[in-house]
């Protein structure tokens, strides 16, 4: 668990591979080449990497046009920066039409921005785009995780968040399930922590506690069909993440384990406009919609 592989470089490497795959694959960066270990990849490629300079929302817009055009924009920037200064243009003119534009955001997470402060560790950013409608959101475990998740990305349909971290990322491995002593106990992790819940996982099988870890490295949608069974068997859950445990992992569990909650709101849509009471009856958070709600629970 000792060994260390960046995920920046596993970007840039499979970047370059999809760039020899699909012509119409660029990159749009906010300032971010050498953040990216992209320099040489901009050597090579003069004409396949726009620098937007440090200015977000001018990267997102830059890459929503040239989506609109037919390319497969891949937009890299600062985790918080991106999703924090940039949201209203990743929200409105990238969701919304649902174009087809990957976002990755570095130094994700408390740990990736040590030596920065507060003002580099992006703790807040998983939530942030599990809350905007038609994102998928990624995180994946380590170097190797992020190369094919880079890849999955260009497979996906829409617009993709994807966190990263320092560049001096521990070493996890590929597999979902990790760890598979029992059930215990289920651990849910994503992103560099998993390196210290596998370890756990060891310390405490000698200790004669079963548990399983899997590597939750797809945070929206979640694999239902595929936890649901863990979570059942389980003596009891725990999620770790570099990240809040407000609207995260933790939370994106919650929201699927939980037997006695029905959740009425906005189902990951966009509405439509239209006065209040029409709008509550369309969405299903209207006086009907609570009556049904608890006689069906």
């Amino acid at each position: 668990m000792n060994d260390e592989k960046s995920t920046r470089t596993a970007f840039v490497n499979a970047l370059e591979e999809l760039f020899k795959l699909d012509e119409r694959v660029v990159m749009v960066s906010a300032d971010s080449v050498a953040v990216f270990r992209a320099k040489e990849l901009q050597n090579k490629y003069p004409r396949r990497i726009v620098e937007a300079g440090i200015a977000e929302g001018s990267a997102v817009m830059i890459a929503a046009g040239l989506a609109s055009a037919g390319l497969k924009p891949y937009v890299c920037a600062y985790a918080g920066f991106l999703t924090m200064r940039a949201l209203e243009q990743m929200r409105t003119f990238v969701a919304y039409p649902r174009l087809e534009v990957k976002f990755f955001g570095a130094n994700a997470g408390m740990c990736a921005g040590e030596r920065e402060g507060v003002t580099h560790q992006f703790f807040e950013d998983l939530g942030i785009m599990r809350a905007v409608p038609g994102f998928t959101v990624f995180a994946p475990s380590d170097a190797d995780d992020t190369y094919d998740l880079v890849k999955c990305a260009y497979e996906t349909k829409g617009p993709v968040y994807c966190r990263i971290g320092s560049g001096r990322d521990p070493v996890v491995g590929r597999d979902r399930v990790l760890r598979a002593y029992g059930d215990d106990a289920l651990i849910l992790g994503c992103g560099a922590p998993l390196a210290d819940a596998c370890e756990a996982a060891d310390e405490l099988k000698a200790e004669g506690v079963k548990t399983t870890v899997l590597n939750v490295n797809v945070i929206k949608p979640l694999d239902e069909a595929f936890l649901k069974p863990f979570i059942a068997r389980a003596g009891s859950v725990i999620t770790i993440e570099d990240h809040n445990v407000f609207g995260g992992l933790g939370s994106a569990v919650c929201e699927i384990a939980g037997r006695k909650v029905t959740r009425l709101g906005l189902d990951d849509v966009y509405p439509e406009s239209g006065t209040a009471q029409e709008l509550k009856e369309k969405y299903h958070i209207a006086k009907s919609d609570v009556i049904k709600a608890v006689k069906q629970a």
